[in-house]
């Protein structure tokens, strides 16, 4: 992402232009038809909601001073899967109101110029045409994408300040009229206060909320913002607190000295779209009208950039979680700016733009869309609080998001076109997901939170590491292994040790409770060394592999993982299947010298066949890997000697898609064609520091170790480490799978004996 540039000054005129003048010019009207002259308590009462909502954005702006917003809160706290839902309608939300706005400057530029055609003559009669507005409003999406392409900063300040100063000569020359003529006439045009009652009030509230939609961009933009911790949270409040204080003067003067004899209520209802112009006419003169028309207009083209440049941010964002293709978040390398997520964000409006023309009731959805992302938002500050350690209680979100969520129902009830737009653009989003996005975000996450383990904690994970030792010289290295891969300050390492009740008649149970005070002494001193304090089980069982089958399945164990010397011993592939086999979580196997130690590891070699069935679990690991230091990753896939052109062109990419997913640092991919495809492992592995392999898959979808995981056992002495997932752990993943080391006694070996590992 490029540096950060924006200071208080920039972040607060992002949010004044996104905020300020366009959402009141356009909905006003709409406003006092519904409500009369109580529309000016709907925009209050927005506007303390929309405080409510600017406080929890401030806590978690605080929090993760990053770019995304809404999208990177939800995918701190929730899951991928959430985030994607939440940055996917937020998304659109931000490209419907644009278009509005770019509408609406068409709107306003043509009822200029349609005032003006009298004197510019026959020539100009083409304005009125409403294909000329969709081409007046796709010039300002396509002039603003070009500008955002090219400048961080984006420009627009220069609108949003001259639209402010316009306002502030309405409203003074609307308070001067006041003064100058009947201040109890005007006063009087005020009542009744609420001729629709309740219902009309909540109506008003729900039309025109996205009036007050803009200061959660500033947030969307965190990533480019200095100081950003602070500068988001003051930036938020100010453009907000700006906006009402130019809404609520401003609607006040149009429902009094701006209303005509009959009512406010009854001009807007004869022509909503024109009523703040028609009334600073009324005590303005023709003055009053054309600075309403140059408000417009300023406003249009400042709350169109402003949406363009949040919504740009939120697709960049998503990009590099693979939620959308992963081309939209590539950077343009000469000015550092998401150009991409720029032209995409500015092609959908366009094309929402030529296909619509009229987004009235997208524009509606678009409120109820804000409305349910702003509840998200309160929910995942309480979650964020709560899983920071913080006692206290979230009454403010919890009453935001009440407040949001209740106003949504009845907008979705009002206004049913809103709902379905809403529930259209929510199925297009799944099925683009679950199709063609779901693989790659989930390895993204799974690599995320390798990279990042506070997310297990704000998400609320506690995975438990099941490490069943049973040799003390190999403990060491496996609580080490462990350490390396779980998630710190959040995940737990249980120790398991075995001691067999029968068919040990050899020896004495000193020797046996030796070996385990060994194991423990070992284990325990090397989790000190790396500041956790693993915990520990002994149990005593006639049989040791199904007391760690019954072990693993009684703990809320996400991975089990058999360090094994010796995988090519007769019947040590059939009975750690059949252990697999009986336990729920994915399984992780290594085969390394004693005390070896993972963060040995710099070269890392890992043999892919092109399909996804591990990729989750090697992300993980490959991420957990690279959290300790920089490591080279290359990701090998051998083709037939025979493969043909345009199989090995698909086969390399593949490949190459797959090692971008799961790498989570440096990496590169190498391709061999042989018709041995265990030489060129063993060639390579015997290069590399580690070799990491997926195991294969049986029929109903469960691991297995396989035979070219055991040849190249067979043939190899370096460190291995073989991943079994279990298909049907995928409900894990969304919240993310735990990742641990652990190993397991081999049967037949004697309690008091040691293995080589």
């Amino acid at each position: 992402m490029s540096e950060r540039h924006l200071g208080l000054y920039g972040a607060t005129a992002l949010g004044v232009g996104a905020i300020v003048g366009g959402g009141i010019l356009a909905l006003a009207g709409i406003a006092f038809a519904t409500a009369g002259p109580a529309a000016i308590l709907a925009f209050a009462l927005n506007g303390g909601i929309a405080f409510l909502t600017a406080m929890s954005f401030a806590r978690l702006a605080r929090r993760f001073p990053e770019s995304g917003g809404i999208y990177t809160y939800a995918k701190k706290v929730l899951s991928i899967e959430v985030a994607f839902v939440v940055g996917w309608v937020v998304w659109f939300a931000s490209i419907v109101a644009g278009v509005l706005y770019a509408l609406g400057f068409a709107a306003f530029l043509i009822e200029g110029l349609e005032r003006l055609a009298p004197v510019l003559g026959e020539s100009w009669d083409w304005v009125g045409h409403g294909r000329t507005q969709i081409g007046f409003a796709i010039g300002a999406v396509a002039v603003y994408s070009l500008i955002l392409v090219q400048r961080t900063a984006g420009g627009g300040n220069a609108a949003t300040v001259g639209k402010v100063v316009v306002f502030a000569v309405l409203i003074a020359g609307g308070f001067i009229a006041w003064i100058v003529g009947e201040p109890g006439e005007a006063l009087q045009r005020l009542s009744p206060f609420a001729p629709e009652g309740s219902l009309g009030l909540l109506q008003a509230m729900g039309y025109t909320f996205i009036a007050l939609q803009g200061f959660d961009l500033i947030a969307a933009v965190g990533g480019e913002v200095r100081d950003s911790r602070h500068t988001v949270p003051r930036a938020m409040y100010l453009s907000l607190g700006i906006a009402l204080v130019v809404y609520i003067p401003l609607l006040i003067i149009v429902a009094t000295v701006g209303a005509p004899p009959e009512g406010i209520q009854a001009a807007a209802q004869a022509h909503p779209e024109g009523l703040v112009a028609e009334a600073a006419e009324r005590f303005m003169g023709p003055a009053g009208y054309w600075l309403v028309i140059g408000a417009g207009l300023l406003s249009m083209l400042s709350a169109l950039q402003a949406n363009l440049f949040g919504a740009s941010r939120v697709a960049f964002s998503m990009a590099r979680d693979r939620t959308l293709p992963h081309h939209i978040g590539e950077m343009r390398g000469r000015t550092g700016t998401p150009a991409i997520a720029v032209v995409a964000t500015g092609g959908m409006m366009t094309l929402i733009a030529v296909a619509v023309g009229n987004v009235a009731s997208a524009g509606a959805a678009s409120s109820l869309i804000f409305l349910i992302s702003f509840a998200m938002v309160h929910w995942a500050a309480m979650l964020a609080r709560m899983r920071s350690g913080d006692s206290r209680p979230a009454a403010l979100p919890a009453v935001g998001a009440a407040l949001c969520l209740g106003l949504a129902i009845f907008q979705a009830i009002a206004v049913p076109e809103a709902g379905r737009v809403v529930a259209l653009w929510l199925g297009l989003g799944v099925a683009l997901y679950l199709i063609l996005l779901a693989p790659g975000a989930r390895l993204a996450d799974a690599s995320a939170q390798a990279r990042d383990p506070d997310l297990a904690r704000l998400r609320g994970r506690s995975p438990l590491v099941l490490v069943p030792i049973g040799n003390p010289a190999s403990a060491a290295s496996l609580v080490d292994v462990a350490t390396t891969v779980r998630a710190p300050s959040v995940g737990r390492i249980l120790l398991l040790s075995v001691i067999p009740r029968e068919g040990r008649p050899a020896l004495s149970g000193d020797a046996v409770l030796q070996d385990a005070k060994d194991i423990l002494g070992e284990s325990v001193g090397r989790g000190l060394e790396d500041s956790i304090l693993p915990e520990t089980l002994f149990t005593i069982a006639s049989d040791v592999w199904g007391e760690i089958a019954r072990v693993a399945n009684s703990q809320p164990c996400e991975t089990v993982l058999v360090g094994l010397p010796r995988l090519t011993e007769p019947g040590v592939e059939s009975q750690l299947e059949g252990l697999i086999s009986r336990i729920g979580a994915d399984v992780v196997i290594v085969r390394a010298p004693p005390r070896w130690r993972i963060e040995e590891a710099r070269r890392i070699l890992v043999p892919v066949k092109g399909r996804r069935d591990h990729s989750e679990l090697r992300a993980r690991l490959l991420g957990s890997l690279a959290r300790s230091s920089e490591r080279w990753v290359t990701f090998m896939r051998t083709l037939p000697s025979d493969a043909s052109p345009d199989q090995r062109r698909r086969v390399e990419r593949t490949v190459r898609q797959l090692a971008r997913d799961e790498a989570a640092g440096p990496h590169d991919v190498a391709f061999e064609h042989t018709d041995d495809h265990v030489e060129p492992v063993a060639r390579l592995g015997q290069e590399s520091d580690l070799v990491v392999m997926g195991m294969e898959r049986r029929g109903r979808g469960e691991p297995v170790i396989g035979a070219y995981a055991l040849e190249v056992a067979r043939r190899t002495d370096m460190p291995l480490i073989l991943l079994g997932r279990r298909r049907h752990a995928g409900t894990l993943t969304a919240r993310g799978l735990a990742q641990a080391v652990s190993t397991i006694q081999r049967p037949g070996q004697r309690p008091g004996q040691r293995s080589g590992q």
